[in-house]
């Protein structure tokens, strides 16, 4: 293998330096349009002077970060309700807001009790309404789950707020010269981070579980590649390979039984399928050049993964009824870690030309593949479960953070963190 070659591949197998704590999030560009909404603040009955969370808090910022509503400032509203009696139609539609989310917390013996209504506030008619019971640790997974069900109620399609991300992060290690690396997993709106892993060797390429229950990842804490699962709730563990070579890029297939995988165990980076309950492992790929970075279709018919047999890295197809392999991209030098739409549609992908390195999103059915970021160093992108944001990883003012655009590249954001660096991000599916 070239230098030149080893080189690419390291880049596509390795992950940047990266501490552990929660993500902050900056918006720095909305779409126009955004739907006017009203979140007013829940009442509480409880014995404490506040509640744990405020939860009308955590949904107006849910509603906001998704680019698609305009929340309502709290000081300019003319009243409180927290019933439908008290709710004033007229004065709501002076102000401006089209839909109005009211609600209750209570503290009762088993935890607390949150209810909420949603309005339309031209119809004077309520659209939605939920009453759940949680637990003080899962109060926060509570709005986001009433932020999921107004934005499936006001836009027709499912909302993403109720899943999570996981992301590897390196700092300066307590003695101030070694590295230590992280693998986390937290909210999507990045807060409530839980710490899985942490290694003084290298961490990457994690990978949800269709269940959102275990991820895979690669990890060099045995100072040679192996590829492990690993129990989120548990923390249970296992390798699953480390064969002499390269370990590398996970990728679980949409039913969960099998796994994609590349090694380089015969001489030359070539995928693999890994099939969990047997362990049996089954080459797919036969090629001079680097195969690498594979990710399922939805459908599971069929893989896209990246490779250099044309002589420099582009995305190719592989369907495994058939066994046929096509080339999907053409434009620019260089097109890598594509990943899948939940819907199939769409690609994801890191595009480069002139050395600057962008997320594109390619519509599969048409060819046409748009940039939907600025660059100039943005890598590993991953769709939301509902297809309507690309998470990646990009650098600001020196740093490493985690960034998020819509797929029509109109809504954008930035998830940063104090004290390290954060890279390989992937967004969960739905919990199961």
């Amino acid at each position: 293998m070239s230098p030149s070659r080893l080189t690419w591949l390291l880049l596509c197998l390795l992950l940047s330096p990266l501490s552990q704590a929660a993500l902050t999030i900056e918006i720095t560009e909305g779409a126009e349009g955004a739907l006017p909404t009203a979140v007013v603040p829940f009442s509480w009955d409880g014995p404490e002077a506040q509640p744990p969370v405020d939860i009308a808090a955590v949904i107006t910022a849910d509603l906001r970060r998704s680019g698609r509503f305009s929340p309502f400032p709290v000081d300019d509203m003319l009243g409180r309700p927290h019933s439908a009696r008290e709710i004033r139609f007229p004065e709501w539609r002076l102000l401006g807001p089209e839909s109005l989310v009211i609600g209750r917390v209570k503290a009762i013996a088993s935890g607390y009790e949150v209810q909420f209504q949603l309005f339309d506030v031209f119809r004077q008619t309520q659209l939605t309404g939920f009453s759940f019971r949680a637990q003080r640790d899962n109060l926060r997974w509570t709005a986001h789950r009433i932020s999921d069900l107004v934005y499936e109620t006001l836009l027709g399609s499912p909302g993403a707020f109720a899943t999570r991300i996981a992301y590897v992060t390196e700092a300066l290690a307590a003695d101030g010269k070694s590295r230590s690396y992280e693998l986390n997993v937290a909210d999507a709106d990045g807060q409530n981070p839980q710490l899985i892993l942490r290694s003084s060797e290298p961490l990457m390429s994690p990978a949800w579980s269709p269940d959102a229950k275990k991820l895979a990842y690669v990890s060099f804490e045995t100072h040679r590649s192996a590829i492990y699962l690993q129990d989120i709730v548990s923390g249970a563990r296992e390798q699953l390979v480390s064969f002499a070579g390269l370990n590398g890029a996970p990728a679980w297939s949409p039913d969960g039984r099998r796994m994609a995988l590349v090694l380089s165990r015969d001489g030359n980076p070539e995928l693999y399928l890994f099939d969990l309950g047997s362990r049996r492992l089954q080459r797919i790929t036969h090629s001079y050049a680097i195969d690498t970075e594979p990710a399922w279709a939805p459908d599971g018919r069929s893989l896209v993964f990246t490779s250099d047999r044309g002589g420099k890295p582009q995305i190719y197809r592989y369907t495994l009824s058939d066994r046929r392999t096509e080339r999907l991209t053409f434009e620019g030098s260089y097109n890598s870690r594509a990943a899948f739409s939940p819907d199939g549609k769409l690609l994801t992908m890191v595009h480069a030309e002139k050395g600057r390195y962008q997320i594109a999103v390619l519509d599969l059915a048409n060819g046409v593949l748009q940039l939907v970021s600025e660059g100039p160093l943005d890598e590993s992108p991953s769709f939301a479960p509902n297809g309507s944001m690309v998470i990646y990883a990009s650098s600001y003012q020196g740093h490493g953070v985690l960034a998020a655009v819509s797929v029509d590249g109109r809504v954008k954001q930035r998830l940063a963190q104090d004290g390290g660096d954060a890279r390989e991000p992937v967004w969960s599916p739905y919990l199961q």
